[in-house]
């Protein structure tokens, strides 16, 4: 996949619809983390690509010390503000490929939605660098359903009137690539169900708050907009809808062995 070279300022103007749109992780995700052997409450846990502190949360709320990194400024900024109550929680301005943290610090790595965005070889080369012996990496995403009908016609808008949308997605990183990624350690894949309810606004929120969402006055906008209006109004119930996502968690550690 070809990475965009503004990767880490793209989201420096929808920091406010990422805080407010963006789905959060189930709530079963930790507990899963958990009963896969590889979370618990002393877990020194490494959140890369962090943003606006959504990946952080889960770990925050369970009790564990999470350093977050992030290198776009406007997002780290919102996470310190929104997670300042939280004694455990560590800002850091660093990228995937140089985190500046000491050696050996994380027990968990962790990346949501964000892998795609990485530098494969260098991150793997810090991974190994800031990784305990016996620690793991979890590379995560809120993947919209490929089932549900709603998700399918909102992937074909995008497909059809966002050009940067097939260049940029997630999906253009597969299992394979991943495995690869994870090397030696072999790979376990565990799949959630998560949701977000929205109404109309709340549903072009959503769109805003992704990097390849036109913007308003750029020319596919209106479409983009009219389109959703449409999906709005054949899968709304009572003024919302379900937004329905498939939590993947590829995980790698040598307990997988």
């Amino acid at each position: 996949m070809q990475r965009a070279s503004n990767s880490t300022t793209r989201f420096s103007d929808r920091v406010a619809d990422y805080v407010r749109y963006r789905p959060h992780y189930p709530e079963s995700m930790t507990a899963t983390l958990q009963e896969a052997g590889i979370l618990d409450r002393n877990t020194i846990v490494v959140d890369i690509g962090s943003g606006t502190g959504l990946s952080s949360e889960p770990f925050l709320r369970f009790g564990n010390t999470v350093y977050a990194v992030e290198p776009n400024q406007e997002m780290r900024e919102a996470s310190e503000a929104l997670y300042s109550n939280y004694a455990n929680f560590k800002a850091v301005n660093g990228s995937a490929e140089a985190t500046i943290l000491p050696a050996a610090t994380a027990d968990l790595i962790f990346c949501g939605q964000a892998y795609h965005w990485f530098d494969p070889r260098k991150t793997r080369e810090e991974f190994t660098r800031i990784l305990r012996p016996g620690g793991s990496i979890v590379l995560a995403w809120n993947e919209r359903s490929t089932t549900d009908p709603l998700q399918q016609e909102y992937e074909q808008l995008l497909r059809t009137h966002v050009a940067e949308y097939s260049r940029v997605t997630q999906r253009n990183i597969n299992s394979e690539q991943i495995c690869s990624f994870l090397q030696p350690f072999p790979m376990q894949v565990i799949a959630l169900e998560n949701s977000q309810e929205f109404d109309l606004e709340g549903l072009k929120g959503r769109m805003l708050s992704s990097s390849y969402s036109p913007k308003p006055g750029e020319a596919t906008y209106s479409v983009v907009m009219e389109g959703l209006e449409q999906l709005f109004e054949k899968y709304q119930n009572n003024g919302h809808l379900t937004f329905r996502y498939d939590t993947l968690l590829y995980i790698g550690n040598e307990k997988n062995a």
